[in-house]
């Protein structure tokens, strides 16, 4: 969600200054800290938040109604030193679905730090609190400065793919389209037909997120000064054999004209297809738009089914980056929430510096008829980190990638390859949105 000072997630969020964290074998030591209080914020104190993040991520505040609707107080922590909020970081009420199932994720964003209180502990107690008081066994982010939330546990466990389409050489396949297979939505329509296509891709790829009825009016709010200069949104739908809605592409124009004529350029900021025909179908409509020379996209999986539908796949200029970012909060209830690819049953020991209820020795065994975490005397046969398993939770990287460097320890022989088998899941973990 750099070194100038500030530290922030959200849009292309994330922390963007170390803090003058000290840190030394994992272990997060408290740097000096003040008599800055750190506080729930009030209900009365959302411009003020906004104004703290804003400040970090140099941007203007405008008026926004849904956004304070969306406010969430009692979910806020600020930092305050004389009256003046100094610090922000937030968490949002909003489920993840993870391998098997959707749950209830701490999705955290807008952290922000005046630079003017920089190295002082803010980030450190900011974090450090949200992270012990979110009811939820998961915390997510994305993160625009890495290097910072490694420090509080959290791990890449999701990696996402940008693409940069050459629509004149990309030959996407052809073949007739059936009348009725495409259409348009308006923004009314689109609001009660897309939040059930979102939800059945919970239920094929781990890492997306849900919206409530107001976070999906903020989503497709498309206020003129935020369309950056492109089109108004357009909410393109596949429709099936019986005119039901099962797939989505909310995408924008920008028209270009260049030396030798029109090279319009398609910005698609959102696809959901579960179905195999709309994800064709949707796809073939938009690199096939008339007059449009390049197509961007930047919220695409790893094994993005995309170079399957393409006759040339070096027209599609991708860049893999990680997306979301996973902190387990507490062990027993985030792995047992949780579905296995395979039957299960490992004994964890694990450690975690800074949530102390995580550190001890789980039994994690998972079967037809159910998952099970639970404390145990018995020897480990891996010893880990929150931080591996936070890595690993969404299926997405495999725990045997980091035994390589020591961080996972295997005492059985056999129990990593297990475990490893384990927790990855079929498809990559995507996520679809910066929040």
């Amino acid at each position: 969600m750099p070194r100038i000072l500030i530290i922030c997630t959200t849009p292309f969020a994330g922390s963007m200054l170390a803090e003058g964290l000290k840190l030394s074998e994992g272990h997060v030591k408290m740097p000096y800290v003040t008599d800055i209080e750190v506080r729930a914020a009030e209900a009365g104190e959302f411009d003020a938040v906004r104004g703290v993040f804003s400040a970090a991520m140099m941007f203007e505040v405008t008026p926004d109604d849904l956004a304070q609707q969306l406010f969430e107080p009692e979910r806020t922590l600020v930092a305050v030193d004389g009256g003046e909020l100094i610090g922000t970081t937030l968490a949002l009420t909003r489920n993840l679905s993870v391998p098997g199932a959707v749950v209830p994720a701490a999705h955290v964003t807008g952290v922000g730090v005046r630079a003017t209180h920089r190295r002082r502990g803010v980030l450190s107690r900011l974090m450090s609190r949200q992270l012990r008081e979110v009811p939820e066994a998961i915390a997510v982010l994305w993160a625009s400065e890495p290097a910072i939330y490694g420090r509080f546990g959290y791990a890449a466990a999701a990696w996402g793919t940008s693409y940069e389409v050459d629509l004149h050489r990309v030959g996407p396949p052809t073949g007739p389209i059936r009348p009725g297979e495409l259409g348009e939505l308006t923004k009314d329509e689109a609001l009660k037909e897309l939040p059930r296509i979102l939800g059945e891709m919970q239920r094929v790829r781990a890492g997306v997120s849900d919206r409530s009825e107001l976070r999906w009016q903020k989503r497709l709010e498309d206020k003129p000064d935020d369309r950056g200069g492109r089109t108004a949104l357009r909410i393109a739908v596949h429709r099936d054999e019986t005119g039901t809605v099962d797939g989505y592409a909310l995408w924008r124009g920008k028209m270009i004209w260049g030396p030798t004529g029109p090279a319009y350029e398609v910005n698609l900021e959102e696809l959901v297809a579960p179905t195999a025909t709309a994800y064709r179908v949707l796809w073939q409509h938009l690199l096939t738009m008339d007059l449009s020379a390049k197509l961007g996209y930047g919220y695409a999986a790893v094994d993005e089914p995309l170079l399957q539908l393409v006759s040339t796949p070096t027209a599609l200029d991708r860049r893999v980056s990680e997306s979301l970012w996973i902190r387990i909060t507490d062990v027993q209830r985030a792995l047992q929430e949780r579905q296995y690819t395979v039957p299960l049953d490992v004994v964890l020991e694990v450690t975690d510096d800074l949530i102390e209820k995580n550190a001890g020795t789980f039994r994690l065994t998972a079967s037809d008829s159910g998952v099970t975490c639970e404390p145990t005397d018995s020897p480990a046969d891996l010893t880990l980190s929150t931080t591996e398993l936070s890595a690993a939770y969404l299926g997405g990287r495999p725990l045997a990638e980091f035994a390589a460097t020591g961080r996972v320890t295997e005492h059985t022989t056999g129990a990593l390859n297990q475990a490893t088998a384990a927790f990855r899941s079929p498809l990559a973990p995507v996520s679809v949105e910066v929040f």
